[in-house]
């Protein structure tokens, strides 16, 4: 599918019909605080429901229960050794190129800076991170598995923020269509994913064709249970290419927002990098992955580490010679990777779970006011840069 401005107007007026309908029932009986204190009881697949839930969330949740039939679980399952092998790669990624790549999109970024969870940054960076592990389990999509329920609550999270902005005449449809709509909810999935190999092949991983492949396809199935418009989504990673370019073409750029909630980012990470030393470290890397033209925008600050990260590429290098030529190597480099993971996961939830609930209101402040300032697979040159 090649899109086109015409094509990505279209999805700037579409929402999610269902999860938008049964939000606005829940605010309409003043259901949600119901929901939300019975909901955060139910965290796995399978789990009986509690007594007293809303019978429009029931029935929502009766739908949205299982994964689209069309689903090819030996992908899902190569997608999973993909990650397995790529952790701690996926986990940079994701928090210093996917990110940033957000608050470059000054809508994106104003969106997200009316959300109470922005308060506390590590709120969001954490229940990305855990949203991820969960689909990368095993039995991420079997009874007792975390992930199927995680993404019902996001896609009614997503719903809420729409009801709110709408409601309150915070969002100008008219300019910038419906808040959180279908080619923002693509362009996430872009980021999420695309953008993640694109970030791993800057890092110098070496990756197969059916590695990334499969990887993209694991985020088209995340897309469908959100609310994504499958028809909408490129299948393939060149068709997905094409529409990364042109979203960022048509959106990106500076704002006040994306620079205030990068620096949160900074600031978050900075505390969980010890010492101070290598402080420097997590804006050289934002600056390596996103680009300079990008880092500028979001006020990354330059260091002299800026030139020092570059050669990452050639260290991993290494890491990556030993785990070819030894099993034991690579055992132990994967181990290292998921306890890498597993430690960044567990401070930034300061070892919660994190629970993904209906917000019933938004913050007062809109914006930044008030606010402290095997074949190996080779992407052409992506746009952000």
């Amino acid at each position: 599918m090649n899109h086109t401005d015409k094509s990505m107007d279209a999805l700037r007026r579409s929402g999610d019909e269902l999860a938008d309908a049964v939000v606005a029932t829940l605010f309409e009986r003043g259901e949600v605080g119901t929901f939300n204190s019975l909901m955060r009881h139910v965290s796995t697949a399978g789990q009986r429901l509690p007594d007293g839930l809303p019978g429009v969330a029931r029935e929502y949740l009766r739908v949205t229960g299982t994964p689209p039939g069309w689903v090819d679980w030996d992908e899902m399952e190569r997608a999973r050794l993909f990650f397995i092998d790529n952790n701690v790669h996926i986990s940079t990624a994701l928090s210093f190129a996917s990110m940033p790549a957000c608050y470059v999109v000054p809508h994106v970024a104003r969106l997200l800076s009316a959300t109470h969870g922005l308060n506390y940054p590590s709120k969001r960076m954490a229940e990305t991170g855990q949203f991820t592990v969960y689909l990368m389990r095993p039995d991420a999509f079997e009874a007792g598995g975390r992930f199927i329920p995680a993404a019902q609550k996001v896609r009614l999270l997503h719903a809420a923020i729409r009801h709110h902005l709408k409601r309150e005449d915070r969002w100008d449809t008219e300019a910038l269509g419906v808040p959180i709509c279908q080619e923002d909810m693509i362009g996430g999935q872009m980021f999420f994913s695309l953008l993640v190999l694109d970030s791993l092949h800057r890092l110098g991983i070496h990756m197969s064709a059916e590695g990334a492949d499969a990887y993209y396809y694991a985020w088209r199935v995340v897309g469908a249970m959100l609310g994504v418009d499958q028809t909408a989504v490129p299948a393939t990673l060149d068709e997905a290419r094409r529409f990364l370019d042109l979203y960022m073409l048509r959106h990106m750029g500076p704002s006040e927002e994306g620079a205030h909630l990068t620096r949160q980012l900074i600031d978050l990470y900075e505390e969980v990098v010890p010492g101070t030393l290598f402080d420097p470290v997590v804006s050289a890397l934002i600056r390596h992955l996103v680009g300079d033209t990008c880092a500028d925008w979001l006020d990354v600050p330059r260091s002299g580490w800026d030139t020092l990260v570059k050669a990452a590429p050639h260290l991993l290098g290494v890491l990556e010679t030993i785990e070819d030529r030894s099993p034991l190597g690579a055992w132990a480099l994967d181990r290292l990777g998921h306890l890498t993971t597993a430690l960044e996961l567990s401070s930034l939830t300061r070892g919660r779970v994190m629970h993904y609930a209906i917000p019933e209101q938004l913050r007062k402040e809109y914006g930044v006011s008030g606010a402290a300032r095997t074949r190996r697979w080779t992407p052409p040159p992506a746009t952000v840069s």
